[in-house]
């Protein structure tokens, strides 16, 4: 266990060198969809769960966040998982904190290994937040501001698991950012403008593989390439819509999966997020050199 902490900080020390960022819009981390390394264990009707998150985006900002989770069994072979968040963001002498979204998704599991996911994204807030007036880029909103709907599955062995997803906006957010009305100096002023922003569908694949370091331990890498379809929009102060040149195309991130046995029904879960491909352009404001998040559950 000593081992794997020591390489979780060494990655996270060597990834603050990189500030690139992978791109999660919420999907990836859906319970259904998630590595999960319980193939072979008595599933609980209930689980309750709760996270923590700390990671570094762009623009010298540090993004703190959290959520609180519910699933629920039905049978054999239906389930739901319920998720709430939010996220609080500082830095260039900006700090916010805030609501983020409501996750709801039903699972069909179709047989041991193949899991059917669908469900929403619900936002608390419309990533219109402002500071004395002016209006935030995206990288200071608790939530992309979208309603999406999510769709995915899962297949898994007892070693691998493949998950397939796909994120739709269905409708946009009520952003009003433009670059130039902070101090001079600030580093906000170099955020690309966001008015009337249209985000485009992302489509994820994780592969990951379960390794048990002891009975209690599992250590899962994988695999998450995300890909933007198509290039975001803003409406300009002329009132023209323009694409985002370079906000389409591929992330591919590595993720980092410990899960422990903490018994009587408990189970912590440590995970780690980082990019080796981005895309040129990420209006969106969910660029991270890394993400660092520790989560608790229990079932019963």
């Amino acid at each position: 266990m000593k081992q794997i902490i020591s390489l979780l900080l060494f990655v996270m020390a060597a990834l603050e060198l990189q500030a690139q960022g992978c791109s999660d819009a919420g999907v990836c981390k859906i319970g259904s969809l998630k590595p999960d390394s319980d193939y072979n264990m008595i599933q609980h009707d209930n689980k309750l769960d709760a996270g923590i998150s700390v990671g570094a985006a762009d623009y010298g900002i540090t993004v703190f966040g959290g959520h609180l989770g519910y699933s629920r069994q039905f049978g054999e072979n239906w389930s739901v998982d319920t998720k709430v968040t939010f996220l609080s963001q500082s830095g260039n002498e900006v700090s916010v904190i805030g609501a983020g979204d409501i996750f709801a998704n039903v699972n069909y599991k179709i047989s041991q290994k193949l899991t059917l996911t669908g469900g929403v994204k619900v936002p608390l807030m419309k990533a219109d937040r402002d500071e004395d007036g002016k209006p935030l880029p995206m990288d200071y909103q608790s939530s992309l501001g979208t309603f999406d709907l999510l769709a995915g599955a899962r297949y898994q062995t007892e070693k691998w698991q493949w998950a397939l997803a796909v994120q739709i906006p269905l409708q946009q957010n009520d952003n009003a950012f433009f670059p130039g009305g902070f101090p001079a100096g600030s580093m906000i002023n170099d955020i690309q403008a966001t008015n009337a922003f249209q985000r485009q569908t992302d489509i994820m694949l994780h592969v990951s593989r379960n390794i048990w370091m002891s009975d209690k331990i599992t250590f899962t890498p994988g695999l998450l390439p995300i890909y933007h379809v198509g290039e975001d929009e803003y409406t300009g102060i002329d009132g023209i819509q323009y694409a985002i040149d370079g906000s389409d195309g591929l992330t591919l991130n590595g993720t980092i999966f410990i899960n422990v046995d903490a018994g009587s029904s408990g189970n912590f879960e440590f995970d780690l997020g980082f990019p080796f491909i981005v895309r040129d352009a990420r209006p969106d404001g969910l660029t991270r050199s890394f993400v660092f998040g520790v989560n608790y559950s229990y079932g019963f």
